[in-house]
């Protein structure tokens, strides 16, 4: 059956649906959800991705949730999923499979358009892989969260089981901590303890010290805008903690919009365009 209600609970998705052109269907959104700001203006705001008001929704009567395995939580998703409501889960954690995803929306929605739209984005991938095959990989340092005042100052980055990392990889960088594993407690993480199982914990995130950093000598550090908020402001302080490696040395820190980084939807387009003309640039 074609969605005909539907409430998004993840940012992205709401964006692409109505990329699509399927936004008439969408009737609650989370307060996170921003994008396009002017086609969101009068559609009910259900609480955060982490804390949707379960009742509101339900009260919508949708006949399709849109969710997310990382942003939102199991509990919320059990709850709607215990009301007799319909929860599609995503996790895409490469760009291949955002793309695969999208595939799989048009097709749920039956929409010759918004399939073409999506064959033109796989097109557009297609055509950025092709271009950076021969091009200088450029290692790359992309924090994403920190606690740079403690005891032992860290910063939290992503290894290669995620979504930022392959669309980095698809545009030409070489994440220095693709193979870094967090460790548990936050003491092993940090390489100040012995570390213990980790069970069923996520271990893609690791938080890695200015040591470990200025280890493997990144040759540019980006910093995005979520979901740490860092901005052009940050940029000296990355200087002089990180002097010496060639990202501070040869002026190759850059501040730039993160949900080019973390939204795994029609957002692709822009952040292939970004990514791209920012690797040739820093060459």
């Amino acid at each position: 059956m074609t969605p005909e209600r539907v409430v998004s609970l993840v940012p992205s998705i709401t964006e692409s649906l109505f990329d699509l052109g399927l936004g008439s269907s969408v009737v609650g959104i989370t307060g996170y959800c921003i994008h396009p700001a002017e086609a969101l203006r009068g559609v009910p705001r259900l609480g955060g991705t982490k804390n949707p008001r379960i009742n509101e929704i339900i009260a919508l009567r949708p006949d399709l949730i849109f969710a997310n395995q990382e942003e939102n939580t199991a509990a919320a998703v059990h709850a709607l999923q215990a009301a007799g409501l319909r929860v599609l889960v995503h996790f895409p954690l490469t760009v291949h499979q955002a793309i695969a995803d999208l595939e799989g929306i048009a097709t749920l929605y039956a929409d010759a358009e918004a399939s073409a739209r999506v064959v033109e984005l796989a097109e557009r991938l297609a055509a950025a892989q092709a271009g950076h095959a021969p091009l200088q990989p450029l290692r790359l340092f992309c924090p994403i969260w920190q606690d740079a005042d403690g005891a032992v100052p860290w910063w939290m980055t992503f290894n290669q089981e995620t979504f930022t990392h392959d669309i980095l990889r698809l545009c030409g960088f070489v994440n220095v901590f693709a193979q870094r594993g967090r460790r548990y407690p936050l003491a092993a993480d940090l390489g100040l303890a012995p570390a213990k199982p980790a069970a069923d914990r996520d271990t893609r995130y690791p938080r890695v010290t200015r040591e470990e950093i200025l280890a493997a000598q990144p040759e540019v550090i980006l910093l995005p805008s979520e979901p740490y908020e860092y901005t052009s402001a940050h940029l000296s302080m990355f200087r002089e903690a990180f002097a010496g490696t060639p990202a501070a040395d040869g002026g190759r820190i850059v501040a730039l919009d993160g949900s080019l980084l973390t939204w795994p939807g029609t957002r692709l387009a822009k952040a292939l365009d970004y990514l791209s003309t920012l690797h040739a640039s820093l060459l």
